[in-house]
């Protein structure tokens, strides 16, 4: 029953991870480009990725349905086209600023209205599927940190990339993305302990029930697949980018691609499919 309900929301946890890649991927670009002298290829490249996840991501949610069927998520419609509209802005702005990069500039007043055209789309998603004002702020703050570890760790590892073939460039802005990675790995771990106890999301499950149940297989999973995992293999990636172990870095953050990932999607689809936020 718990798969199946899961299996039922792909449409949601599908324009999850594509969002997260998007506004993710585009944050790691902007930072990168404000505090680093990472080079006009690794931003021009990683932006114009985020054009293309941005795109999906509109697709997607042109295509998903009214209801969530069975679950406890009850859609508010009222928000679905001003989201969408926010994020055809935010597809534009992003492919405007791929150019400006691509040609070396750095433009800080394009990026802000990057990072506002984001807010936006995850603010009408919560709006949307947050069931309510007490459920629209944690789940802005569950899709902000989802799509910073998820597009943040696909950036990082597109990042030591170039190391590979420019094994000059400075091991600042691996280090930096790697370091923003981890922090956000460990928020996230600090949010599932909150969630858990408080029994947060619109099921209202019992302080700690989630460990127990119907449910328990996947949030565990979440918890030692999506972010325990994860936080040991960030931290490692850390220190090898420190010691300009660039290729044990970029492999520790492949590996950490596939994680976060499909922490991401374990944490979509136990939303969608079960109310619950981990």
């Amino acid at each position: 029953m718990p798969a199946e309900r899961i299996a039922e929301n792909l449409a949601f946890i599908n324009w999850t991870l594509l969002t997260a890649l998007a506004i993710g991927s585009l944050g790691a670009v902007i930072l990168a480009r404000l505090r680093t002298d990472a080079t006009r290829g690794f931003l021009a490249f990683t932006a114009a990725c985020a054009v293309v996840f941005g795109a999906l991501a509109y697709l997607s949610d042109r295509a998903l349905p009214v209801t969530l069927g069975d679950s406890p998520i009850v859609v508010n419609a009222a928000f679905d086209e001003p989201r969408r509209v926010a994020f055809l802005v935010l597809v534009g702005l992003t492919a405007i600023y791929t150019v400006v990069l691509a040609r070396g500039g750095r433009a800080p007043l394009l990026a802000g209205l990057c990072v506002a055209a984001a807010v936006a789309v995850l603010g009408f998603a919560a709006l949307a599927w947050g069931g309510g004002p007490l459920g629209t702020v944690p789940l802005l703050l569950q899709l902000g940190v989802l799509a910073v570890a998820t597009g943040g760790v696909f950036a990082a590892m597109i990042l030591g990339h170039w190391y590979l073939v420019t094994p000059k460039l400075p091991e600042a802005p691996l280090i930096l993305i790697a370091r923003l990675l981890l922090a956000v790995v460990a928020l996230q771990v600090v949010l599932f302990a909150v969630w858990v106890a408080t029994g947060a999301g619109p099921a209202g499950s019992a302080p700690f029930g989630v460990l127990v149940g119907q449910w328990a297989f996947f949030v565990w999973c979440r918890l030692i697949i999506g972010l325990v995992f994860p936080l040991v293999v960030s931290w490692a990636a850390v220190q090898t980018a420190r010691s300009r172990s660039m290729e044990s870095a970029t492999g520790l953050l492949y590996i950490n691609v596939g994680t976060i990932a499909a922490g991401t999607i374990l944490a979509a689809g136990l939303y969608f499919g079960a109310g619950l936020l981990v």
